[in-house]
């Protein structure tokens, strides 16, 4: 676990992260971080997350798409002017339209815990339009499109405003340890 913060983590809003994270189905925890290795280059996802050569193909696609975060980092709108908003939100629904046809992030829930860590806190208010627009999507099995578009609450949708706090649970990989080594 590492924080992205020059100060230390408020104990309990680690902990809510920590528990959020936990709730997600073991899949979804998996692409989660298999997705913030691809992202920022923690190891090589491939060697890391690939258990066979379709997962590689989809590790490499992932890492062409992804290539668009730090651009995206730079691009997300202050204001919600029209004008500033055509670039930004164009590409994240691009890039969030590959995330969920991966089929690995099932509801809002755990789509908005991994883009809060891909994007940044700026990127909040902007995440319930991106997501619904690539749940709708043509690319997803209408059922698929069903189940996610019913996962974003109302207030999720509605919500008045959004923290600018940025996360401070970041998952990572943790290598099995070997009990009886480790004796």
């Amino acid at each position: 676990m590492i924080t992205r913060t020059s100060q230390p983590a408020n104990g309990a809003t680690l902990i809510s992260e920590m528990k959020e994270f936990a709730s997600f189905p073991k899949a979804t925890q998996r692409y989660i971080r298999r997705s913030l290795d691809v992202a920022y280059g923690r190891r090589d996802p491939i060697e890391c997350w690939a258990r066979d050569e379709g997962e590689a193909a989809s590790i490499r696609a992932q890492a062409r798409v992804y290539k668009q975060f730090d651009h995206l980092r730079m691009q997300v709108p202050d204001d919600s002017g029209l004008d500033m908003i055509e670039p930004f939100i164009g590409m994240l629904i691009t890039v969030s339209a590959f995330d969920l046809g991966q089929d690995r992030l099932p509801n809002f829930a755990a789509y908005r815990f991994l883009y809060e860590r891909l994007v940044g806190a700026a990127a909040r208010p902007w995440l319930p339009a991106a997501f619904c627009a690539a749940a709708a999507l043509p690319h997803l099995h209408p059922d698929r499109r069903r189940t996610l578009l019913q996962s974003i609450s109302e207030s999720a949708a509605t919500a008045p405003g959004w923290s600018s706090r940025e996360p401070v649970f970041w998952p990572e990989w943790v290598e099995k340890v070997d009990s009886k080594a480790a004796a």
